[in-house]
């Protein structure tokens, strides 16, 4: 456990509370005041007063503000920390459809119906989270009592800064809450202060468990009726010291006096300058968000005082008018805190795509670039640049075949807006190859165009990174021989050895090491994708990046130890933010038949915005050739890139890592369109069609989860578009706690998506009574493993439930489940619509890593996570 003392440290509390609101009467209004915040801040304050912790003058107490005013109070509480940074909100909060977002309702607050804002008035939490990173406080605590508040946990704060962000959250995400008696506080608050308000140390860590009891012990309950659970997300490990009160009453440890005097000190200029960079990772997910919000609808609030707001349903305009408005309104605030001239106008935002292996290098080489001289004109910024990725598999689809519905969405099922972020400007992707693939299969209809460079401007090749310990000696055996010869060199050596590969869906990473992997797994004809696959199988999903790869690995250092990875040979010198003394040493061995990383330059000019297209023109080629030039070599340099042409020598020659080869021979050629595209198709039918069996909980607790795209039916139709014509699956409704512990809604075959989708439409309903999952899973496990006895396919058990009757199964009859799972072929995938529900030792975590399946609760985004789960199975869309 790093537990971070900050007694003795300039700390900061920011105490936010909107208890009163100016708009609050239809049809733009929120749902109305709420007079219990008044009391939470009063109470708040005097815990923290005493606490030990904050100093009388480190606490700021900030009531019903404006956006603006909030902002302020938010720097300068900022600048000052450099212990512990506290920032508490309490009013009303707002999220859209997709619930990947959360919006803070400020005292000016509304909500417009199909107007240019989809929610005026309210601060993003993505762009708080980051303007908060961004101070120099060595913590940041961020507490949030406000419904959706479990909605923050999915907006991750920058990986540098993922440590030092704790995040508590009065309820579990997508539910809304009481405010309570308005003559007292919030029934969370009150709790929390109480805790606070002890003697003793008080940790972070102690918080979230205290406070679950406390609220189960109360029989609190949200709006939906489900348990009122307070949420917490930290970094393993991670934990911080919030109080710390004497026996007497009085603050344990007061802060010195050297730190309560800095109050009067001048911030460093240069802080704000590093808020504003790190605010643009705010502003590409508020981006995101926005956009998938289009097309949708608002989740609806509750009549009376609790925190929702009534559902609206948004406009494509409003959403990307709401984009360019917080970026402009945030990049003004931005010059002007950092003593530029205040006649700057907000730059033009230029959106950058890249594939996710890319992302943390093209991110850092557009913060170098925003503060270059290139990008500066009579003191102001020429343009700024959003970065955001998705997957790669993802990318090219929907610049293929949906750009209509990015510009416009026009349902839930296909909506890249949602899936990959807003409409780019730019695409950098991680191979020439995937332009090409665009431009030879884009629908004569799409909205979009793409104008690539003729060359890429980097390179990086795909190595095999081998542990020290067994990997090959001799150097005519690291470079140049086919992937499969390497692989089995390895295995010669080491007769357990493993070799691991990202996503080749999510990241070109993966697709360009398939491609490898494929040309050598046939012995004379046409390469054999099920052998090719072997080589690589290992239990569960693959690392959705390569990255996350070289992280995962260390869990296990048996695993570490025995383990290859295919990752670019970039991250051997750059490294990952995972890393540490535990990780095993890698060595890198150089495939002759893999393609390397190549990323490459993409102008998209997109139908209907040529307003600015010559802004946005001029913006995108100033980008491209810093980013093509000198400063853009230097960035690649840092982190281990090669150049893109000629030998492909290390652009950086003075510090070049241990694990790497200065002149590897032969480089691979670059990656043909045909091949990706056919080494894709192979990889998602290497072991032939799929089996899919979903269990839709039907039980009577599933009433007020059932309708809508989150709901159980929604959820699973979602999911069909990862199963092709090919596949065969079935849709059973578990209900009942006799014999029969399911019904057949859809049986097991093939079907159209369409036809499926009607028959759960038409079939599915929930049933007055209670449910079996433990017998309902036998039956599924029994059913999966009589269809796959005679052959290989792939095979997944779905269960989509509330986890109402999860505590059913128990002592040897819920250990013979686990057993049977464990025994058979078929992972089973447990998808819960309850937060919580995949802690460790739950029993939907048990059953789903007995079996090697995936467990997923609402602590995630279940549509996505249950799509990609099935996709991997199915032959279908991903």
């Amino acid at each position: 456990m790093t537990g971070y003392d900050p007694r003795g440290k300039a700390n900061r509390a920011l105490l936010v509370g909107v208890s009163e609101y100016d708009h609050t009467a239809p049809p733009d209004g929120v749902p109305g005041d709420l007079p219990a915040v008044r009391h939470n801040l009063n109470r708040l304050e005097e815990a923290l007063r005493h606490g030990g912790v904050f100093g009388e003058r480190g606490i700021t107490v900030c009531r019903s503000p404006d956006q603006g005013t909030f902002d302020q109070e938010l720097w300068k509480a900022g600048t000052e920390a450099d212990g512990v940074l506290l920032l508490y909100f309490a009013g009303h909060g707002a999220i859209p459809n997709a619930g990947d977002e959360l919006f803070l309702q400020m005292r000016k607050a509304r909500v417009v119906a199909g107007g240019h804002a989809v929610f005026p008035g309210a601060e993003l939490f993505s762009v708080a989270q980051a303007m908060l990173a961004a101070s120099p406080a060595q913590r940041i605590v961020i507490v949030l009592d406000c419904c959706f508040a479990g909605n923050a946990a999915w907006i991750r704060p920058d990986p540098r800064d993922k440590r030092r962000v704790l995040l508590l959250m009065s309820v579990q995400a997508n539910h809304r809450i009481d405010a309570g008696d308005p003559g007292t506080p919030t029934p969370f608050t009150a709790e929390l202060a109480a805790l606070l308000e002890r003697d003793g140390e008080v940790w972070f860590s102690e918080l979230v468990d205290e406070l679950r009891a406390r609220m189960s012990a109360g029989g609190r309950r949200t709006l939906r009726g489900d348990p009122w659970e307070p949420q917490s997300r930290t970094e393993p490990g991670e934990d911080v010291l919030l109080g710390a009160r004497s026996p007497s009453g009085g603050p344990g440890v007061p802060l010195p006096p050297d730190a309560q005097e800095d109050e009067t000190t001048e911030p460093e200029p240069s802080w704000w300058a590093v808020a504003a960079r790190r605010t643009w990772t705010g502003l590409t997910r508020a981006a995101g968000v926005v956009a998938g919000a289009v097309g949708g609808l608002l989740r609806p609030g509750p009549d009376g005082p609790p925190f929702g707001v009534p559902a609206r349903r948004l406009v494509a305009g409003a959403a990307v008018l709401l984009f360019v408005a917080v970026v402009g309104i945030g990049t003004y605030r931005f010059a002007a805190m950092n003593g530029d001239s205040s006649t700057c106008p907000p730059p033009l935002e230029l959106r950058v795509l890249t594939d996710p292996d890319l992302e943390s290098t093209v991110r850092a080489a557009a913060d170098a670039y925003l503060t270059s001289e290139e990008n500066t004109a009579d003191g102001c910024r020429s343009s700024g640049i959003t970065v955001y990725s998705a997957g790669a598999a993802d990318a090219v689809t929907a610049l293929r075949r949906q750009t209509g519905a990015w510009q416009e969405p026009r349902d839930d099922d296909t909506n890249p807006q949602r899936d990959v972020g807003p409409q780019p400007d730019v695409w950098i992707p991680g191979s020439p190859a995937d332009a090409a693939r665009v431009s030879a299969g884009q629908d004569t209809d799409a909205v979009a165009a793409l104008d690539p460079d003729e060359e890429p401007f980097a390179y990086s090749p795909i190595v095999l990174a081998v542990p020290q310990d067994i990997a090959a000696d001799k150097l005519g055996e690291r470079t140049g021989l086919p992937l499969t010869r390497m692989i089995d060199a390895l295995r010669d050596r080491r007769e357990d050895a493993e070799v691991r590969r990202p996503d080749p869906e999510f990241t070109d990473t993966g697709l360009l090491a398939t491609i490898g992997l494929h040309r050598g797994a046939g012995d004379t004809g046409a390469p054999d994708a099920r052998r090719a696959e072997a080589r690589v199988d290992q239990p569960g999903p693959p690392s959705p990046t390569a990255a996350e790869l070289l992280c995962a690995l260390p869990d296990d250092d048996a695993v570490d130890n025995r383990t290859a990875a295919l990752v670019p040979e970039f991250l051997l010198r750059s490294g990952v933010g995972c890393d540490s003394a535990r990780r095993t040493p890698r060595m890198a061995q150089y495939p002759g038949d893999v393609p390397g990383l190549e990323p490459l330059f993409v102008r998209v000019r997109w139908q209907g915005a040529d307003r600015d297209e010559a802004d946005r023109d001029r913006a995108a080629d100033g980008f491209r050739q810093w980013l093509t030039g000198g400063g853009g070599r230097a960035a690649l340099a840092r982190d281990g890139f090669r150049a893109p042409t000629g030998d492909r020598a290390l652009l950086d020659t003075e510090e070049v890592a241990d694990a790497v080869l200065r002149a590897p021979s032969p480089l691979t050629e670059s990656a043909g369109r045909d091949a990706m595209e056919a080494s894709l198709e192979g990889y998602r039918g290497a072991n032939g069609p799929g089996r899919v069996l979903f269990l839709l909980d039907s039980s009577g607790s599933m009433a007020g989860q059932w309708e809508g795209a989150s709901g159980g039916p929604g959820l699973l139709k979602q999911s069909l578009g990862g199963l092709g014509d090919r596949d065969e699956y079935g849709v059973w409704a578990v209900s009942g706690t006799g014999e029969d512990t399911y019904d057949t809604l859809l049986p097991f075959g093939r079907h159209t998506r369409k036809d499926a989708e009607r028959a759960i439409d038409r079939e599915a309903r929930v049933r007055d009574a209670g449910a079996d999952p433990a017998g309902a899973l036998r039956e599924a496990l029994d059913a999966m493993e009589r269809r796959g006895a005679h052959d290989e396919r792939p095979g997944l058990i779905v269960f989509v439930t509330d986890d109402e009757d999860a505590g059913r199964p128990s002592g040897d009859r819920f250990t013979g489940l686990l057993a049977l799972a464990g025994a058979g072929e078929t992972p089973v995938a447990m998808v819960s619509l309850k937060g919580g529900a995949c802690d460790a030792g739950k029993p939907d975590a048990l059953i789903s890593e007995a079996s090697g399946g995936r467990c997923v609760d609402a602590d995630e985004d279940l549509g996505a996570a249950l799509h990609d789960e099935v996709a991997r199975i199915g032959t279908g869309e991903t």
